[in-house]
């Protein structure tokens, strides 16, 4: 599980009843796009001629660009069932893809992606190396945070960690 039961008002847009500005809300489906293109590779090398992940995170950067709806975007996304198919370091980059698609419905899963892409570094390390590169993942990430949003992102990691397998120790 990597949503929390109740649902927090920064995550939600302030049409619905939230805080969240649109504005904001494109940046996080864009970080979330960048976090899953930067382990997609670990997918591509086992499918390389599998376009479902690639194409969700084109989708998801479409969407922020307003060039398509939300439902143009998830109708457009593939990556949760290309993850199925697989285990390991490309299910999780599969998985990441599929988060940041999922970001422009609802903006929490914004730490999906990025768990997901954390998961997929740590699965395709060796044992020992693992959690390095999982921590050097991890602040790749918090390095790509826009400014806007990073404050928003990184308390939002503190608060669930527990529940995002506590990937964002770094």
């Amino acid at each position: 599980m990597i949503l929390p039961k109740k649902r927090d008002p920064r995550f939600i847009t302030i049409r619905r009843g939230g805080t969240l500005t649109d504005s904001d809300h494109r940046l996080l489906a864009l970080w979330a796009a960048a976090c899953a293109e930067h382990v997609l590779h670990l997918f591509e090398s086992v499918r390389p001629t599998d376009p479902r992940p690639r194409r969700t995170i084109e989708s998801t950067r479409a969407w922020a660009r307003g060039e398509i709806t939300m439902s143009q975007a998830r109708a457009a996304a593939g990556a949760n069932a290309a993850a199925r198919e697989l285990s390991g370091a490309p299910r999780y980059a599969a998985y990441a893809a599929g988060q940041a698609v999922a970001v422009t419905h609802v903006a929490a899963h914004e730490l999906g992606a990025a768990a997901y892409a954390i998961k997929a570094v740590r699965a395709a390390e060796l044992d020992g190396e693992s959690e390095r590169a999982g921590r050097l993942e991890c602040q790749w990430q918090r390095d790509q945070l826009p400014e806007a949003i990073r404050e928003l992102v990184l308390d939002d990691q503190r608060l669930r960690n527990d529940i995002c397998w506590s990937v964002f120790d770094c």
